[in-house]
């Protein structure tokens, strides 16, 4: 099975979004990836509900929203009026987090969790079967064009050894620093989706860049 690639709309033009959305929406791509941070659990701010409810109509892809944000429970039914498919909150910022997944789910979405890159992913033993997918976080997240961690490998590892020790069905997103050259180690390793920012907006020929991707 091909690999799921999410392109990550903070690394587009926000000047011409409505270009990057549509050349994504024509591309092999499989989700956009939106990552919505609030400049407290992430030292930076993107954008907010005001641009998720102008881009609904105009997107095609699922929608992969990544909760950089403290409290995210106060937001999971205005997601859904946004039209996301899938929603990320991060491990570090729910103290409940099996209430947190199952009000996701409850409202229609699929439910997953974030890990930084320090967080072992041997805290979700007791929940991994609820969830439907774990981001690996391979920088440390609040900003584009950083450099991939190296021992994310081994926890993409670490992690499809616990997934399949519960029986779950849990997909694995790895996001951060990825691109074409490090792509097949992760999916060898284990990984299922891929965010990618600025291999994609950035590269000469972005249609190509997921095409090859998709290939792997």
């Amino acid at each position: 099975m091909s690999p799921i690639i999410a392109p990550s709309l903070l690394a587009a033009d926000f000047l011409h979004l409505d270009k990057d959305i549509d050349f994504v929406n024509r591309s092999e791509a499989d989700w956009l990836h939106i990552d919505v941070m609030d400049g407290v659990f992430v030292p930076n701010l993107s954008f907010g509900f005001p641009v998720l409810e102008s881009i609904k109509e105009q997107v095609k892809k699922p929608l992969d929203v990544h909760l950089m944000i403290v409290e995210p429970e106060k937001f999971i039914g205005r997601l859904k009026e946004c039209g996301a498919y899938i929603v990320n909150v991060h491990y570090e910022a729910c103290t409940h987090l099996h209430r947190i997944i199952h009000e996701i789910k409850n409202h229609g979405m699929r439910a997953a969790v974030t890990l930084n890159p320090h967080t072992p992913v041997s805290l979700l033993n007791d929940i991994i079967g609820d969830m439907d997918m774990v981001l690996l976080m391979s920088v440390n997240p609040g900003f584009g064009g950083q450099s991939f961690i190296p021992g994310t490998i081994e926890k993409i590892r670490n992690l499809k050894e616990l997934i399949e020790k519960k029986n779950s069905k849990a997909l694995i997103q790895v996001d951060g620093g990825v691109n074409l050259t490090n792509a097949q180690t992760l999916l060898t390793a284990g990984a299922d989706a891929l965010v990618l920012g600025n291999a994609i907006f950035r590269a000469g020929n972005p249609a190509e860049v997921i095409r090859k991707l998709k290939q792997m």
